[in-house]
Order: structure tokens, then sequence, then C-alpha cells
């Protein structure tokens, strides 16, 4: 590994600023969803195990630069004290005095946690200045905010390079994945990429068809790829100005050796509402009247047969439209699939992005896959290959 992790670090008596993705949805003054919050605790854990003093730093929303007291992070500090099991000491700012009085404050026990970084205008400028003023509380950095990772911030990068810097545990966590999914996978690897609209994913799809030895399109997407191949849609989704580069796409996947699979049966519909009056028909069959909202069973049948010969899949977005039933019906079917072999020993399973979290989670499949990235961007520019300035800043 490139990078160093807390195994590698002496922080008996040591101040540790942990950068850390609590960026939690709330509502009224509540936090409604504890994920992000629950996955930082090995971390904090094994810090305080090895002596060291744990300063959280973290954004909270889009601020802009200013302080804006609904987007402070002082709502979430009974969450936080809830999860980890220990009092944290709130600092109202997270330079200067007081952040120092906060950590001051703290026993050596107990969390420091420092108000939203992106009160101060120089944190998404990745200011110098901002970073030394961060620096001059601790004396070890700690990057557990994988999440964040793609955002050259003060807090992400221009203070990993003041301070000797490691890998947290939910970092490190994602990078072994990632590694292990595309970096130097066990093959034959497998790419599940789904989703509305081609041309968000162009960069993505570019670059695993150089990677991967299969590659499953799916949701919408997928309809776009078929009216490249000058196949009738109907009334669904596609992007039918994308054609070429639908195509552009298939040829270079053949020259790099692989293999696209589209469906090859479909659940159409005249309504897209719960429960509308679906059919399933020949791909090369979709009445005109009708939209594509699903992949039939004997796409998925195929998909299964393709995760079985596979040792590595990686999974980013539907395939049609889950959120609406009977829709979700082949998302639903190939990610239980996905992890019943995963659970055989027999796959390598790695998801991430928004609505594949959702999608599994529906599914009842997602315990089982071998990792699930809660980190959304930044697990997208990974798949697209772009070097994420949080990742690099760790390894010098």
């Amino acid at each position: 590994m490139p990078w160093k992790t807390l195994d590698d670090m002496d922080l008996a008596g040591k101040v540790v600023l942990t950068r850390v993705d609590i960026n939690v949805p709330m509502e009224a003054g509540r936090v409604t969803d504890m994920t992000r919050i629950d996955k930082i605790r090995p971390t904090v854990g094994d810090i305080v195990a090895k002596g060291g003093k744990v300063v959280l730093l973290a954004h909270f929303d889009r601020p802009k630069g200013k302080v804006v007291p609904e987007m402070s992070l002082v709502h979430v500090v009974d969450a936080l004290a809830g999860s980890l099991g220990r009092k944290v000491v709130f600092g109202s700012d997270c330079v200067g005095e007081p952040a120092a009085a906060a950590i001051a404050k703290a026993g050596k026990d107990e969390v420091v946690l420092l108000e939203n970084t992106r009160f101060h205008p120089g944190e998404e400028k990745n200011d110098p200045d901002l970073a030394a003023q961060m620096a001059k509380l601790g004396d070890v950095y700690v990057n557990d905010a994988f999440s964040a990772a793609h955002r050259a911030h003060a807090s992400t990068e221009g203070l990993a390079r003041l301070l000797p810097a490691a890998a947290g545990r939910l970092m490190e966590a994602e990078l072994k994945a990632l590694e292990a999914a595309l970096g130097s996978p066990v093959r034959p690897v497998v790419a599940v990429v789904g989703g509305a609209k081609v041309s968000t994913k162009i960069e993505l799809l570019a670059n695993l068809v150089t990677k991967v030895d299969h590659l499953v399109i799916g949701g919408g997407m997928a309809n776009t790829f078929l009216v490249a191949e000058g196949i009738e849609v109907g009334q669904s989704l596609a992007e039918r100005e994308m054609a070429e580069t639908a195509r552009e796409i298939r040829h270079r996947a053949q020259k790099a050796g692989c293999q696209i699979h589209l469906p090859v049966d479909v659940v159409v519909a005249r309504e897209f509402k719960a429960g509308a009056e679906s059919q399933t028909v020949d791909v090369l069959k979709c009445p005109p009247d009708a939209m594509i909202l699903d992949a039939g069973p004997e796409t998925v049948a195929r998909l299964e047969t393709v995760f079985a010969e596979a040792r590595t899949l990686i999974w980013n977005g539907p395939l049609g439209a889950f959120e609406i039933e009977p829709f979700d019906a082949a998302t639903n079917a190939a990610a239980q699939a996905a992890a019943r072999l995963t659970r055989a020993g027999k796959l390598i399973s790695v998801a991430g992005g928004g609505d594949t979290v959702a999608a599994l989670n529906a599914a009842g499949a997602a315990e089982d896959f071998t990792f699930i990235s809660t980190a959304g961007g930044a697990f997208l520019e990974w798949m697209e290959g772009k070097e994420l300035p949080g990742v690099k800043a760790l390894m010098g």
C-alpha cells in the first residue's frame, strides 16, 4: 500500500486531526440516517486505543464560505456522542482560539468536533493559509472521508501535506476494495452500469471497457445503446443524440476485448407508475406507444451466467426503474444472484453510488456484497480512472 494506515502511526499523546464525512440528512433538527456517523466508529476507537486525542474536522451542506447557523455541526453533537459512546466537546470554529480551547478542554477519552470547515471561504479554495491554521491544532492528520477525497480542499488535501498523514479505517477499507475491484482484480471482471443517461457516464464507460472483461449496461442508458444499433425503443427514455458516442464506446470495447451486454428482452408499459399494466417482449419488439422500464427475465438469466463465470463484480446503477414496482424485478434478481455468489465465496463484489446503494438495499442484497461504498462522486471519479486529490495527498 502506498499510503500509511493507523497501524503505521505512533499516536500516543498526539492530537489527531481526523477528517470525516458526517454530512448526514436531518429533519427538524434530528439526524434521520446515522450511516455516515456510525461508519467512523472504528477509526475513532482505534485512535483513542492508541493514546491519541480525536479532533474531528468535517463539512456540512454547502454554506459557500459563510456562517449559516442551520448548517452548524453543533446539530449533530448528540447523535455523534450517542453513536460513539463518548462525550463530544464542540468547538465553535475549526481554527484559532475556539478550536484550540475545545481541544484543551477535552479529556483523553473524549472526542472534539470542530465547526463546519466550509464556513471558511478558504476551505473549498484549498487556501494554504487556512490549512496552516488547521495544522497548528494537531500533530497528526488522518483522512477517513473517502467520499470527499475527489475534492482538493484545505481539510482534505492541503492539510494532508503539512502533517504526518494516514488513512483512517473507512478510507483504508475503501481503497483496499477499489484496488481489489479495478487495480489488480481477480479475473474475469464484470461491471454493471445502469442509470438514466449515457451523457453523464461517458468517461466511466470509456474507462471501464479498457479494464473489465464484461460490461453490463442497464436502465435508460441501455436504450441509447439499443437506438445506436438501430433498434426501435418506442417512447422510452433514450438520448438519441448520443448514439454515435454509444457506437464509439462499443468499438472501443471490441478493441479492448470487453464484451458489452444489453437487454435481450424488456418489460414495457404505457404508463410510468406503480402497478402499471406491463408486458415482457423481445427487445426487437417494443411497441411504438410503449416505454421500456426494466430488463426482462431472459436478460437476467444471461446476467446470472456472466456473474457465475466472473470472479470480480463492480456495480453502479440499477437495471431498470427500480423505485417503482414491478420495474424493480431485474435489479432485484440480478443483485440477489450476485449476493448469493459472494456469500458462497465465488465472487468479490464492490458497489457504489447513491441509487446503487438504495437499489441493493431494496433488493436485500447489500449485506452480502463484499463492499458497498457510500462515497458517491468519489466512487464514480475513481471508476472513471481519475486521480483523487485527497488520496494522492496521503501518498506524499
